[in-house]
C-alpha cells in the first residue's frame, strides 16, 4: 500500500495518507501574536480542513481528535469554535488535555485522524 505526504519537512510532514486513513500532524496556529484561544482555534481548524481536502477527506470522515490547550481553564473558550466547527452527527472520538506547549506562545494545538473521502 503507498504512503502519500503532504507538506514534507526535515522533521515531520503535515499529513500523511496510508490506504484510506489520514493522520494529520499536530497543527498549531501560524499566527499566534497576541492571539487568543479561539482565534488560535479559528485559525487551526481553518488548516486542518485545508490539509484534510488536500488528502481527499473533510470533517466529516473524521474519527479522532486530540486536543492539547495550555491551560485548561480555556476549555470553554476552544470549545465555543469547535462546536460550530464540527459536523453534526460526525463528531470524532476526542481527548482534550492540559500540556506544556512546545513554544509559549502556543496556546491550543490539534491532531486528528480522518479517512478519505
Amino acid at each position: 500500500m503507498s504512503i502519500e505526504r503532504i507538506d514534507v519537512g526535515p522533521r515531520m510532514s503535515q499529513a500523511v495518507v496510508h490506504g484510506d486513513t489520514v493522520y494529520l500532524a499536530g497543527i498549531v496556529a501560524d499566527d499566534r501574536n497576541s492571539r487568543s484561544v479561539a482565534e488560535q482555534t479559528t485559525q487551526i481548524l481553518s488548516r486542518i480542513d485545508d490539509l484534510l481536502a488536500r488528502a481527499g477527506s473533510d470533517k466529516t470522515k473524521l474519527l479522532k481528535a486530540t486536543i492539547w490547550l495550555r491551560d485548561i481553564a480555556s476549555f470553554d473558550e476552544m470549545n465555543s469554535v469547535w462546536d460550530r466547527w464540527v459536523a453534526p452527527g460526525h463528531t470524532p472520538a476526542r481527548a482534550c488535555v492540559e500540556s506544556r506547549m512546545a513554544a509559549p506562545d502556543i496556546l491550543v494545538e490539534i491532531q486528528v485522524t480522518a479517512v478519505k473521502s
